[in-house]
């Protein structure tokens, strides 16, 4: 018995006529019904019964052809998985981002091309501020989601997210339930900042120098964004973040107020340059197609 003969089956059945399956597999009709012979020959069992319109399987090949198509598409699925390898379709994608990376299209992305290629494990990689490009360049993750500005050498990237800039301030602020806010309206607020971001990645985030030409108050410094939002909730200084962090670092002690005069974030996804194997290549059109969509 052969993969062949249990595919000719399957296909027979489909067609109920043996000229007809004949075409469909690219074989003559009497090779067709040279290999039905010889298999009801060695199963000991009659498969198809002939009439004037066609065949039609018997009991016994009604039970058969139900077991063959079974082994057929398990054989598919062998052959499946052998080629995803063969396109580098396996093993695992590191996806870095930061904070709330580009909102919705970072979950959304991973999900669907964990879906795509069901022989990969996507690895989610959080990183703390600016870092992200630093750890493609390091090979620490294989693409990334990237906030401007940062240093892009050595990466090849593509503009993916824009999105507003808010104000996080603690619920009991004076300014916590208005429905935006000015730059200027908090220049007097204590802002909190990191000292292991580049200092232009800094001076965007916090607006420096601001419209009027003053700097900023500088408050506390954190390291990463657990720190910086419990800061905030205690009433130690304000910070500045992108809008999808309301969503994503929603607390009862803060509240997100939008920044009307700053410029939005922009989020590209990036890659180190030459490393742009199937996987990657892969993902990348999922982002490209999703972030068409909004």
């Amino acid at each position: 018995m052969e993969l062949r003969q249990l595919h000719y089956l399957t296909v027979m059945a489909e067609e109920e006529n043996l000229g007809r399956a004949a075409r469909r597999l690219y074989v003559s009709q009497p090779a067709l019904s040279y290999a039905l012979k010889t298999l009801e020959t060695e199963l000991g069992v009659k498969l198809f019964d002939r009439h004037a319109g066609g065949v039609s399987p018997t009991p016994a090949g009604r039970d058969v052809i139900a077991e063959a198509l079974l082994t057929v598409r398990q054989a598919e699925r062998v052959t499946a998985a052998a080629e995803r390898h063969t396109r580098g379709e396996t093993g695992v994608l590191r996806v870095g981002f930061e904070a709330s990376g580009a909102g919705e299209l970072t979950t959304r992305a991973r999900a669907e091309f964990a879906r795509r290629h069901p022989g990969v494990r996507v690895a989610p990689k959080r990183y703390d501020w600016g870092q992200e490009a630093d750890a493609l360049r390091d090979g620490l993750a294989d693409v990334a989601f990237v906030w401007l500005p940062n240093d892009l050498t050595g990466l090849t990237y593509e503009p993916v997210h824009t999105e507003p800039r808010v104000v996080g301030l603690p619920t009991g602020h004076p300014l916590a339930s208005r429905d935006g806010v000015s730059v200027l309206e908090v220049k007097d607020e204590p802002l909190l900042w990191t000292r292991r971001a580049p200092r232009q990645w800094v001076d965007w985030w916090a607006v420096n120098p601001r419209p009027d030409g003053s700097a900023p108050v500088w408050g506390p410094t954190n390291d990463n964004v657990e720190e910086m939002l419990e800061q905030v909730a205690q009433g130690s200084a304000i910070c500045f973040a992108p809008e999808s962090m309301a969503r994503y670092y929603a607390r009862p002690d803060l509240s997100w107020v939008p920044l009307t005069d700053v410029e939005p974030l922009r989020v590209v996804l990036a890659w180190a340059d030459g490393a742009d194997g199937a996987l990657v290549r892969g993902f990348a059109r999922v982002v490209r197609e999703l972030a068409a969509e909004v």
